[in-house]
Protein backbone atom coordinates (compact mmCIF):
# COMPACT_ATOMS: atom_id res chain seq x y z
CA UNK A 1 0.00 0.00 0.00
CA UNK A 2 3.00 2.26 0.01
CA UNK A 3 2.04 3.77 -3.34
CA UNK A 4 -1.05 5.30 -1.79
CA UNK A 5 1.00 6.97 0.90
CA UNK A 6 3.13 8.89 -1.60
CA UNK A 7 0.04 10.34 -3.23
CA UNK A 8 -1.67 11.11 0.08
CA UNK A 9 1.40 12.82 1.50
CA UNK A 10 1.49 15.10 -1.51
CA UNK A 11 -2.17 15.94 -1.01
CA UNK A 12 -1.96 16.51 2.74
CA UNK A 13 1.40 18.28 2.96
CA UNK A 14 -0.06 21.78 2.33
CA UNK A 15 -2.38 21.29 5.32
CA UNK A 16 -5.33 23.24 3.88
CA UNK A 17 -9.04 22.46 3.84
CA UNK A 18 -8.98 21.80 0.10
CA UNK A 19 -6.05 19.36 0.27
CA UNK A 20 -7.64 17.60 3.24
CA UNK A 21 -10.87 17.11 1.28
CA UNK A 22 -8.83 15.96 -1.72
CA UNK A 23 -6.97 13.42 0.41
CA UNK A 24 -10.18 12.03 1.85
CA UNK A 25 -11.74 11.86 -1.62
CA UNK A 26 -8.72 10.04 -3.02
CA UNK A 27 -8.82 7.55 -0.15
CA UNK A 28 -12.49 6.87 -0.87
CA UNK A 29 -11.81 6.36 -4.58
CA UNK A 30 -9.14 3.72 -3.93
CA UNK A 31 -11.04 1.83 -1.22
CA UNK A 32 -14.83 1.85 -1.41
CA UNK A 33 -15.52 3.41 -4.83
CA UNK A 34 -16.03 0.02 -6.59
CA UNK A 35 -18.71 -0.99 -4.09
CA UNK A 36 -20.43 2.39 -4.29
CA UNK A 37 -20.39 2.32 -8.12
CA UNK A 38 -21.93 -1.16 -8.10
CA UNK A 39 -24.67 -0.06 -5.71
CA UNK A 40 -25.42 3.02 -7.82
CA UNK A 41 -25.62 0.90 -10.97
CA UNK A 42 -28.19 -1.46 -9.47
CA UNK A 43 -30.16 1.47 -8.03
CA UNK A 44 -30.08 3.23 -11.41
CA UNK A 45 -31.33 0.11 -13.17
CA UNK A 46 -34.14 -0.27 -10.65
CA UNK A 47 -35.20 3.34 -11.23
CA UNK A 48 -34.94 3.38 -15.04
CA UNK A 49 -36.51 -0.02 -15.61
CA UNK A 50 -39.40 0.34 -13.11
CA UNK A 51 -38.19 -2.60 -11.06
CA UNK A 52 -40.71 -1.91 -8.29
CA UNK A 53 -43.58 -2.48 -10.72
CA UNK A 54 -42.71 -6.17 -11.05
CA UNK A 55 -44.51 -8.84 -9.06
CA UNK A 56 -42.98 -9.83 -5.72
CA UNK A 57 -41.73 -13.29 -6.81
CA UNK A 58 -39.77 -11.92 -9.77
CA UNK A 59 -38.24 -9.13 -7.69
CA UNK A 60 -37.09 -11.58 -5.06
CA UNK A 61 -35.65 -13.95 -7.69
CA UNK A 62 -33.51 -11.13 -9.07
CA UNK A 63 -32.51 -9.83 -5.61
CA UNK A 64 -31.49 -13.26 -4.33
CA UNK A 65 -29.56 -14.01 -7.53
CA UNK A 66 -27.54 -10.80 -7.23
CA UNK A 67 -26.97 -11.38 -3.49
CA UNK A 68 -25.66 -14.90 -4.07
CA UNK A 69 -23.46 -13.76 -6.97
CA UNK A 70 -21.76 -11.08 -4.86
CA UNK A 71 -21.23 -13.22 -1.76
CA UNK A 72 -20.07 -16.29 -3.66
CA UNK A 73 -17.67 -14.38 -5.94
CA UNK A 74 -16.09 -12.59 -2.98
CA UNK A 75 -15.58 -15.80 -0.99
CA UNK A 76 -14.13 -17.75 -3.94
CA UNK A 77 -11.63 -15.07 -4.97
CA UNK A 78 -10.61 -14.30 -1.38
CA UNK A 79 -9.24 -17.78 -0.77
CA UNK A 80 -6.02 -17.20 -2.71
CA UNK A 81 -5.65 -13.43 -3.06
CA UNK A 82 -3.53 -12.97 0.10
CA UNK A 83 -0.97 -15.54 -1.08
CA UNK A 84 -1.06 -14.09 -4.59
CA UNK A 85 -0.36 -10.65 -3.15
CA UNK A 86 2.57 -12.01 -1.17
CA UNK A 87 3.96 -13.82 -4.22
CA UNK A 88 3.69 -10.71 -6.40
CA UNK A 89 5.41 -8.58 -3.76
CA UNK A 90 8.27 -11.06 -3.60
CA UNK A 91 8.80 -11.40 -7.37
CA UNK A 92 8.56 -7.63 -7.87
CA UNK A 93 11.18 -7.12 -5.17
CA UNK A 94 13.39 -9.72 -6.86
CA UNK A 95 12.60 -8.22 -10.30
CA UNK A 96 11.29 -11.52 -11.67
CA UNK A 97 8.42 -9.80 -13.46
CA UNK A 98 7.90 -12.53 -16.07
CA UNK A 99 6.55 -14.87 -13.40
CA UNK A 100 3.57 -12.63 -12.64
CA UNK A 101 1.53 -13.52 -15.73
CA UNK A 102 2.41 -17.19 -15.27
CA UNK A 103 0.99 -16.92 -11.75
CA UNK A 104 -2.04 -15.08 -13.13
CA UNK A 105 -3.02 -17.88 -15.55
CA UNK A 106 -2.19 -20.71 -13.14
CA UNK A 107 -4.22 -19.30 -10.24
CA UNK A 108 -7.03 -18.30 -12.60
CA UNK A 109 -7.46 -21.95 -13.56
CA UNK A 110 -7.50 -22.95 -9.88
CA UNK A 111 -10.12 -20.34 -8.97
CA UNK A 112 -12.32 -21.15 -11.98
CA UNK A 113 -12.28 -24.86 -11.11
CA UNK A 114 -13.01 -24.05 -7.46
CA UNK A 115 -15.90 -21.84 -8.53
CA UNK A 116 -17.41 -24.23 -11.07
CA UNK A 117 -17.55 -27.26 -8.78
CA UNK A 118 -20.36 -25.82 -6.58
CA UNK A 119 -21.86 -23.57 -9.28
CA UNK A 120 -22.77 -26.29 -11.78
CA UNK A 121 -24.88 -28.45 -9.43
CA UNK A 122 -26.45 -25.30 -7.94
CA UNK A 123 -27.65 -24.07 -11.33
CA UNK A 124 -28.83 -27.56 -12.29
CA UNK A 125 -30.88 -27.64 -9.09
CA UNK A 126 -32.23 -24.17 -9.85
CA UNK A 127 -33.45 -25.39 -13.24
CA UNK A 128 -34.77 -28.83 -12.33
CA UNK A 129 -36.27 -28.11 -8.91
CA UNK A 130 -36.88 -24.37 -9.03
CA UNK A 131 -38.17 -24.33 -12.59
CA UNK A 132 -36.18 -21.19 -13.44
CA UNK A 133 -35.80 -20.29 -17.12
CA UNK A 134 -32.51 -21.68 -18.54
CA UNK A 135 -31.80 -18.33 -20.22
CA UNK A 136 -31.98 -16.56 -16.86
CA UNK A 137 -29.69 -19.21 -15.36
CA UNK A 138 -27.21 -18.78 -18.21
CA UNK A 139 -27.15 -15.00 -17.71
CA UNK A 140 -26.69 -15.54 -13.96
CA UNK A 141 -23.78 -17.86 -14.68
CA UNK A 142 -22.12 -15.26 -16.91
CA UNK A 143 -22.64 -12.51 -14.33
CA UNK A 144 -21.08 -14.60 -11.57
CA UNK A 145 -18.15 -15.51 -13.79
CA UNK A 146 -17.67 -11.85 -14.73
CA UNK A 147 -17.60 -10.74 -11.10
CA UNK A 148 -15.12 -13.49 -10.20
CA UNK A 149 -12.82 -12.30 -12.98
CA UNK A 150 -13.23 -8.68 -11.85
CA UNK A 151 -12.29 -9.44 -8.25
CA UNK A 152 -9.42 -11.66 -9.37
CA UNK A 153 -7.87 -9.10 -11.72
CA UNK A 154 -8.34 -6.40 -9.08
CA UNK A 155 -6.00 -8.34 -6.78
CA UNK A 156 -3.13 -7.91 -9.25
CA UNK A 157 -3.82 -4.26 -10.01
CA UNK A 158 -4.00 -3.53 -6.29
CA UNK A 159 -0.46 -4.80 -5.88
CA UNK A 160 0.54 -2.48 -8.73
CA UNK A 161 -0.92 0.44 -6.72
CA UNK A 162 -3.35 1.23 -9.56
CA UNK A 163 -6.32 1.91 -7.27
CA UNK A 164 -7.61 4.95 -9.14
CA UNK A 165 -7.72 3.02 -12.43
CA UNK A 166 -9.58 0.19 -10.72
CA UNK A 167 -12.29 2.66 -9.74
CA UNK A 168 -12.26 4.13 -13.27
CA UNK A 169 -12.65 0.69 -14.84
CA UNK A 170 -15.60 -0.02 -12.54
CA UNK A 171 -17.15 3.29 -13.56
CA UNK A 172 -16.73 2.56 -17.28
CA UNK A 173 -17.81 -1.07 -17.16
CA UNK A 174 -20.82 -0.66 -14.90
CA UNK A 175 -21.83 2.58 -16.61
CA UNK A 176 -21.98 0.74 -19.94
CA UNK A 177 -23.83 -2.09 -18.20
CA UNK A 178 -26.44 0.38 -16.99
CA UNK A 179 -26.90 1.80 -20.50
CA UNK A 180 -27.11 -1.73 -21.94
CA UNK A 181 -29.82 -2.74 -19.48
CA UNK A 182 -31.81 0.38 -20.33
CA UNK A 183 -31.42 -0.22 -24.09
CA UNK A 184 -32.43 -3.88 -23.84
CA UNK A 185 -35.52 -2.98 -21.86
CA UNK A 186 -36.70 0.14 -23.74
CA UNK A 187 -35.52 -0.56 -27.28
CA UNK A 188 -35.70 -4.34 -27.57
CA UNK A 189 -38.43 -4.91 -24.93
CA UNK A 190 -36.43 -7.50 -23.03
CA UNK A 191 -37.95 -8.53 -19.70
CA UNK A 192 -36.84 -6.29 -16.81
CA UNK A 193 -34.95 -8.82 -14.70
CA UNK A 194 -33.27 -10.31 -17.80
CA UNK A 195 -32.18 -6.85 -18.94
CA UNK A 196 -30.88 -5.88 -15.50
CA UNK A 197 -28.94 -9.09 -14.98
CA UNK A 198 -27.52 -8.88 -18.51
CA UNK A 199 -26.34 -5.33 -17.83
CA UNK A 200 -24.67 -6.45 -14.60
CA UNK A 201 -22.96 -9.38 -16.32
CA UNK A 202 -21.70 -7.37 -19.29
CA UNK A 203 -20.59 -4.56 -16.97
CA UNK A 204 -18.46 -6.87 -14.85
CA UNK A 205 -17.02 -8.72 -17.86
CA UNK A 206 -16.04 -5.39 -19.43
CA UNK A 207 -14.50 -4.23 -16.14
CA UNK A 208 -12.49 -7.47 -15.94
CA UNK A 209 -11.35 -7.04 -19.56
CA UNK A 210 -10.14 -3.49 -18.87
CA UNK A 211 -8.28 -4.67 -15.75
CA UNK A 212 -6.70 -7.53 -17.69
CA UNK A 213 -5.60 -5.17 -20.47
CA UNK A 214 -4.02 -2.82 -17.92
CA UNK A 215 -2.22 -5.77 -16.32
CA UNK A 216 -0.80 -6.83 -19.69
CA UNK A 217 0.50 -3.31 -20.25
CA UNK A 218 2.60 -3.71 -17.08
CA UNK A 219 3.78 -7.30 -17.50
CA UNK A 220 4.29 -8.29 -21.13
CA UNK A 221 6.55 -11.33 -20.58
CA UNK A 222 5.51 -14.77 -19.41
CA UNK A 223 8.09 -17.14 -17.96
CA UNK A 224 5.67 -20.09 -18.31
CA UNK A 225 6.84 -21.22 -14.89
CA UNK A 226 3.24 -21.73 -13.85
CA UNK A 227 3.86 -23.70 -10.67
CA UNK A 228 6.29 -21.23 -9.09
CA UNK A 229 3.61 -20.04 -6.68
CA UNK A 230 3.12 -23.54 -5.26
CA UNK A 231 6.02 -22.88 -2.90
CA UNK A 232 4.14 -19.86 -1.52
CA UNK A 233 0.96 -21.91 -1.12
CA UNK A 234 2.90 -24.34 1.04
CA UNK A 235 4.88 -21.73 2.95
CA UNK A 236 2.07 -19.21 3.55
CA UNK A 237 -0.93 -21.49 3.94
CA UNK A 238 -1.91 -19.47 7.02
CA UNK A 239 -2.76 -16.57 4.70
CA UNK A 240 -5.33 -18.75 2.93
CA UNK A 241 -6.87 -19.82 6.23
CA UNK A 242 -6.92 -16.32 7.73
CA UNK A 243 -8.33 -14.55 4.69
CA UNK A 244 -10.96 -17.20 3.99
CA UNK A 245 -12.08 -17.31 7.63
CA UNK A 246 -12.38 -13.53 7.76
CA UNK A 247 -14.43 -13.26 4.55
CA UNK A 248 -16.74 -16.13 5.52
CA UNK A 249 -17.09 -14.55 8.95
CA UNK A 250 -18.41 -11.36 7.34
CA UNK A 251 -21.52 -13.27 6.30
CA UNK A 252 -21.63 -16.19 8.75
CA UNK A 253 -24.27 -14.51 10.95
CA UNK A 254 -26.43 -14.12 7.83
CA UNK A 255 -26.00 -17.81 7.03
CA UNK A 256 -27.12 -18.70 10.56
CA UNK A 257 -30.30 -16.64 10.30
CA UNK A 258 -31.04 -18.14 6.90
CA UNK A 259 -31.82 -21.35 8.80
CA UNK A 260 -34.37 -19.75 11.16
CA UNK A 261 -38.11 -19.19 10.82
CA UNK A 262 -37.28 -15.74 9.44
CA UNK A 263 -35.90 -17.25 6.24
CA UNK A 264 -37.62 -17.12 2.87
CA UNK A 265 -37.19 -19.63 0.05
CA UNK A 266 -37.21 -18.41 -3.55
CA UNK A 267 -37.66 -20.80 -6.48
CA UNK A 268 -36.99 -23.74 -4.11
CA UNK A 269 -33.30 -22.81 -4.43
CA UNK A 270 -32.37 -19.48 -2.87
CA UNK A 271 -32.64 -18.94 0.87
CA UNK A 272 -32.43 -15.54 2.50
CA UNK A 273 -33.66 -13.65 5.57
CA UNK A 274 -34.71 -10.36 4.05
CA UNK A 275 -35.04 -8.23 7.23
CA UNK A 276 -31.73 -9.47 8.62
CA UNK A 277 -29.94 -9.07 5.27
CA UNK A 278 -31.21 -5.51 4.85
CA UNK A 279 -30.16 -4.63 8.40
CA UNK A 280 -26.73 -6.11 7.66
CA UNK A 281 -26.40 -3.95 4.57
CA UNK A 282 -27.27 -0.78 6.49
CA UNK A 283 -24.83 -1.69 9.29
CA UNK A 284 -22.06 -2.32 6.76
CA UNK A 285 -22.65 1.06 5.10
CA UNK A 286 -22.62 2.73 8.53
CA UNK A 287 -19.07 1.59 9.22
CA UNK A 288 -17.48 1.10 5.78
CA UNK A 289 -15.67 4.44 6.06
CA UNK A 290 -13.30 2.76 8.55
CA UNK A 291 -11.55 1.24 5.53
CA UNK A 292 -10.91 4.67 4.07
CA UNK A 293 -9.71 6.06 7.40
CA UNK A 294 -7.37 3.12 7.96
CA UNK A 295 -5.81 3.35 4.49
CA UNK A 296 -5.25 7.11 4.59
CA UNK A 297 -3.96 7.10 8.17
CA UNK A 298 -1.70 4.06 7.99
CA UNK A 299 -0.24 5.04 4.64
CA UNK A 300 0.60 8.54 5.84
CA UNK A 301 2.05 7.85 9.26
CA UNK A 302 2.48 4.26 10.40
CA UNK A 303 4.19 3.11 7.19
CA UNK A 304 6.78 5.86 7.67
CA UNK A 305 7.57 4.66 11.20
CA UNK A 306 7.65 1.03 10.03
CA UNK A 307 10.10 1.92 7.24
CA UNK A 308 12.34 3.83 9.63
CA UNK A 309 12.47 0.84 11.98
CA UNK A 310 13.32 -1.47 9.08
CA UNK A 311 16.17 0.80 8.05
CA UNK A 312 17.54 0.79 11.60
CA UNK A 313 17.41 -3.02 11.71
CA UNK A 314 19.55 -3.19 8.57
CA UNK A 315 22.38 -1.00 9.80
CA UNK A 316 21.55 0.94 12.95
CA UNK A 317 22.90 0.80 16.48
CA UNK A 318 21.03 -1.08 19.18
CA UNK A 319 19.81 2.07 20.91
CA UNK A 320 18.63 3.47 17.56
CA UNK A 321 16.76 0.25 16.81
CA UNK A 322 15.05 0.32 20.21
CA UNK A 323 14.11 3.99 19.81
CA UNK A 324 12.68 3.37 16.33
CA UNK A 325 10.75 0.36 17.64
CA UNK A 326 9.22 2.38 20.48
CA UNK A 327 8.20 5.16 18.10
CA UNK A 328 6.68 2.63 15.71
CA UNK A 329 4.49 0.99 18.34
CA UNK A 330 3.47 4.36 19.78
CA UNK A 331 2.35 5.31 16.29
CA UNK A 332 0.45 2.03 16.00
CA UNK A 333 -1.43 2.83 19.22
CA UNK A 334 -2.17 6.33 17.99
CA UNK A 335 -3.55 4.97 14.70
CA UNK A 336 -5.85 2.50 16.43
CA UNK A 337 -7.19 5.09 18.88
CA UNK A 338 -7.60 7.64 16.09
CA UNK A 339 -9.54 5.10 14.03
CA UNK A 340 -11.83 4.44 17.01
CA UNK A 341 -12.52 8.13 17.61
CA UNK A 342 -13.13 9.19 14.01
CA UNK A 343 -15.15 6.13 13.03
CA UNK A 344 -17.27 6.41 16.18
CA UNK A 345 -18.29 9.95 15.21
CA UNK A 346 -19.08 8.93 11.62
CA UNK A 347 -20.99 5.83 12.73
CA UNK A 348 -23.13 7.78 15.20
CA UNK A 349 -24.03 10.37 12.55
CA UNK A 350 -24.93 7.72 9.96
CA UNK A 351 -26.79 5.69 12.57
CA UNK A 352 -29.01 8.66 13.47
CA UNK A 353 -29.49 9.43 9.78
CA UNK A 354 -30.66 5.89 8.99
CA UNK A 355 -32.91 5.74 12.05
CA UNK A 356 -34.66 8.94 10.94
CA UNK A 357 -34.67 8.46 7.16
CA UNK A 358 -35.21 4.74 6.59
CA UNK A 359 -38.81 4.74 7.90
CA UNK A 360 -39.52 7.57 5.46
CA UNK A 361 -38.37 5.26 2.64
CA UNK A 362 -40.54 2.37 3.82
CA UNK A 363 -37.78 0.48 5.65
CA UNK A 364 -38.85 0.03 9.24
CA UNK A 365 -40.18 -2.60 11.62
CA UNK A 366 -37.98 -5.65 12.08
CA UNK A 367 -35.15 -4.25 9.94
CA UNK A 368 -34.67 -1.22 12.17
CA UNK A 369 -34.95 -3.37 15.30
CA UNK A 370 -32.06 -5.57 14.17
CA UNK A 371 -29.96 -2.74 12.74
CA UNK A 372 -28.50 -1.19 15.98
CA UNK A 373 -26.77 -4.32 17.26
CA UNK A 374 -25.39 -5.15 13.81
CA UNK A 375 -24.08 -1.58 13.46
CA UNK A 376 -22.21 -1.99 16.75
CA UNK A 377 -20.87 -5.34 15.57
CA UNK A 378 -19.49 -4.01 12.30
CA UNK A 379 -17.91 -1.09 14.16
CA UNK A 380 -15.89 -3.56 16.26
CA UNK A 381 -15.29 -5.79 13.24
CA UNK A 382 -13.46 -3.11 11.28
CA UNK A 383 -11.29 -2.36 14.31
CA UNK A 384 -10.46 -6.06 14.40
CA UNK A 385 -9.58 -5.92 10.71
CA UNK A 386 -7.12 -3.10 11.45
CA UNK A 387 -5.36 -5.35 13.99
CA UNK A 388 -5.28 -8.12 11.39
CA UNK A 389 -3.56 -5.83 8.89
CA UNK A 390 -1.00 -4.69 11.44
CA UNK A 391 -0.10 -8.33 12.09
CA UNK A 392 0.45 -8.76 8.34
CA UNK A 393 3.01 -5.95 8.55
CA UNK A 394 4.98 -7.99 11.08
CA UNK A 395 4.53 -11.27 9.18
CA UNK A 396 2.74 -12.79 12.18
CA UNK A 397 0.66 -15.28 10.21
CA UNK A 398 -0.11 -17.40 13.27
CA UNK A 399 -1.66 -14.38 14.96
CA UNK A 400 -3.68 -13.61 11.82
CA UNK A 401 -5.09 -17.14 11.80
CA UNK A 402 -5.98 -16.91 15.49
CA UNK A 403 -7.88 -13.66 14.91
CA UNK A 404 -9.79 -14.80 11.83
CA UNK A 405 -10.66 -18.30 13.03
CA UNK A 406 -11.54 -17.04 16.52
CA UNK A 407 -13.84 -14.44 14.96
CA UNK A 408 -15.51 -16.94 12.63
CA UNK A 409 -16.12 -19.63 15.26
CA UNK A 410 -17.38 -17.21 17.89
CA UNK A 411 -19.55 -15.36 15.37
CA UNK A 412 -21.29 -18.58 14.36
CA UNK A 413 -21.67 -19.83 17.93
CA UNK A 414 -23.05 -16.58 19.34
CA UNK A 415 -25.29 -16.05 16.30
CA UNK A 416 -26.87 -19.45 16.91
CA UNK A 417 -27.45 -18.38 20.51
CA UNK A 418 -28.87 -15.02 19.34
CA UNK A 419 -31.59 -16.76 17.30
CA UNK A 420 -33.29 -17.59 20.62
CA UNK A 421 -33.28 -13.98 21.82
CA UNK A 422 -35.59 -11.07 21.08
CA UNK A 423 -35.31 -9.40 17.67
CA UNK A 424 -33.40 -6.40 18.99
CA UNK A 425 -30.54 -8.72 20.06
CA UNK A 426 -30.23 -10.69 16.80
CA UNK A 427 -26.96 -8.95 15.98
CA UNK A 428 -25.15 -9.73 19.23
CA UNK A 429 -23.54 -12.77 17.60
CA UNK A 430 -21.55 -10.42 15.39
CA UNK A 431 -20.86 -8.11 18.36
CA UNK A 432 -19.38 -10.89 20.50
CA UNK A 433 -17.60 -12.54 17.57
CA UNK A 434 -15.95 -9.30 16.48
CA UNK A 435 -15.06 -8.40 20.06
CA UNK A 436 -13.38 -11.77 20.62
CA UNK A 437 -11.48 -11.37 17.35
CA UNK A 438 -10.44 -7.83 18.29
CA UNK A 439 -9.32 -8.99 21.76
CA UNK A 440 -7.17 -11.71 20.22
CA UNK A 441 -5.72 -9.16 17.81
CA UNK A 442 -4.91 -6.67 20.57
CA UNK A 443 -3.25 -9.31 22.75
CA UNK A 444 -1.32 -10.62 19.76
CA UNK A 445 -0.03 -7.15 18.89
CA UNK A 446 1.17 -6.76 22.47
CA UNK A 447 2.91 -10.13 22.15
CA UNK A 448 4.58 -8.99 18.93
CA UNK A 449 5.74 -5.81 20.65
CA UNK A 450 7.34 -7.77 23.49
CA UNK A 451 8.93 -10.37 21.19
CA UNK A 452 9.74 -8.33 18.12
CA UNK A 453 13.51 -8.78 18.41
CA UNK A 454 13.19 -12.54 18.51
CA UNK A 455 10.61 -12.45 15.71
CA UNK A 456 12.88 -10.33 13.49
CA UNK A 457 16.35 -11.71 14.27
CA UNK A 458 15.74 -15.36 15.21
CA UNK A 459 13.35 -16.60 12.51
CA UNK A 460 16.01 -17.20 9.86
CA UNK A 461 17.89 -20.52 9.50
CA UNK A 462 21.49 -21.00 8.44
CA UNK A 463 20.70 -24.40 6.96
CA UNK A 464 17.63 -25.09 4.88
CA UNK A 465 15.20 -27.48 6.53
CA UNK A 466 14.43 -30.71 4.71
CA UNK A 467 13.80 -34.43 4.98
CA UNK A 468 16.28 -37.24 4.45
CA UNK A 469 19.36 -38.80 6.00
CA UNK A 470 21.21 -36.71 8.53
CA UNK A 471 24.45 -35.31 7.08
CA UNK A 472 27.77 -36.26 8.67
CA UNK A 473 29.03 -34.29 11.65
CA UNK A 474 32.52 -34.28 10.09
CA UNK A 475 33.40 -30.77 8.97
CA UNK A 476 37.16 -30.80 8.39
CA UNK A 477 40.05 -33.30 8.45
CA UNK A 478 43.48 -31.80 8.92
CA UNK A 479 46.01 -32.71 6.25
CA UNK A 480 43.52 -33.89 3.63
CA UNK A 481 43.23 -32.06 0.37
CA UNK A 482 39.92 -31.10 -1.04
Amino acid sequence: MAGIGVKLNKLYEKNTLLTTISGISYSMIITIAPMIIGMLMIWGMSYLLDFRELDYARRELFSCTVLYIFIYSLIVTSTLNAVISRFMSDVIFEERYSEIMACFYYCLVIIVVMAFIPMVPFFIHEYRVGGVDPVFILISFGSCFGLILTFYCMTYLSICKDYAKIALFYLIGLGIGLLLAWALHDWFHVDTIYAMLSGIGVGFLLTAALEYGQLLSYFRDNSHNYTAINHHFKKYWQLIVANTAYIVGLYSHNFVFWTTDMHMEVAHTFICAQPFDMATFLALITNISATTIFISSVERRFTYRYRKYSEMVIGGRLEDIEAAQNRMFRQLSVELMGLVRIQFIISVILFLFFVVMMPQLGISGLVMQIYPSLAAGYFILFLMYACLNFLYYYNDLTGAVLIAVGFLVSDVAFSIWATHLQEIWYGVGLVFGAFIGWTIGYLRLRWVERNLERHIFCEAHLLEHGRGARPSDLVYVKGEEE
